[in-house]
């Protein structure tokens, strides 16, 4: 599904992206981890057109993407959240669903005076769309509450719901339990592992909680220093000696990882 050569992004002397190659399978829930500074978000922000690489390719089912931008890689079903959510806090979370949908009837002047039939047809379909994926995320309690004013895991779920709103072919997630209680963080892996099975959506994560990503991903990738290390299972990541440098220093290799 993607693929990724010799990735190299700097910023002045700083090379934030060093040298990075890597792909993504079709159909894997993909694990991100590394120490902090490793390079993860920038290479989720080169990947999904929100940075242009200084030099190397990234491609998606073997088409060149590197540098589009982003509202480009969206219609290609490529989309990506943030380590903080992104929503539109004065809306319903309804409303923040029903407005992903690029192409609507309704964002044309000439629609709002001669279409108006047409609008109403979208919006009632659009609405049910939301309304199935709210149900989905079981924050349909939610549907009429302003999203500025719910948790911070319940943010993490809209985001979600967006990227099922539209269908993405992938999802770049980023940090997506950063903040986020226990109970709704197994409600968001929950959601990830029906998403990937039963409609056959592929994730890239980067997430610091070790038994999240014991959970849900194979494989896991491991980078640091804007390169990667090594890629395999939690278990052989756990247990590989430069992965165990990179996060705690030489001749740590019997102790559990404490972050990502």
């Amino acid at each position: 599904m993607i693929r990724v050569d010799n990735l190299h992004k700097h910023f002045g002397g700083f090379h934030a992206v060093d040298g990075a190659s890597l792909s993504v399978r079709e159909g894997t829930i993909t694990g991100l981890i590394g120490p902090n500074g490793a390079g993860k978000t920038t290479l989720f922000n080169v990947i999904a057109g929100v940075l242009k690489p200084t030099s190397g390719r990234v491609s998606m089912a073997g088409e060149d993407i590197t540098g589009l931008a982003p509202h480009d890689l969206f219609a290609k079903g490529l989309l990506r959240t943030f380590q903080i959510a992104h929503e539109f806090s004065s809306m319903s979370c309804r409303e923040n669903l029903m407005m992903v949908p690029g192409g609507q009837s309704g964002e044309r002047l000439w629609n709002t005076w001669f279409g108006r039939r047409r609008i109403a047809e979208e919006e009632r379909a659009l609405r049910a769309k939301a309304d199935e994926v709210l149900e989905f995320l079981t924050i349909a309690h939610l549907a009429d509450q302003r999203a500025g004013e719910i948790s911070g895991g319940q943010k993490k779920l809209l985001e979600l719901g967006r990227t099922m709103i539209v269908d993405a072919r992938i999802v770049f997630l980023d940090e997506v339990g950063a903040g986020v209680n226990r109970t709704l963080l197994n409600t968001i892996a929950d959601a990830i592992l029906q998403l990937n099975r039963e409609r056959g959506y592929t994730f890239v994560v980067i997430e610091h909680d070790m038994d999240f990503i014991g959970r849900i991903c194979d494989p896991v990738i491991c980078m640091a220093e804007g390169k990667v290390l090594a890629e395999g299972s939690l278990d052989e990541i756990k247990a590989n000696e430069q992965v165990i440098e990179a996060y705690l220093g030489t001749g740590l290799k019997n102790r559990d990882m404490v972050g990502a």
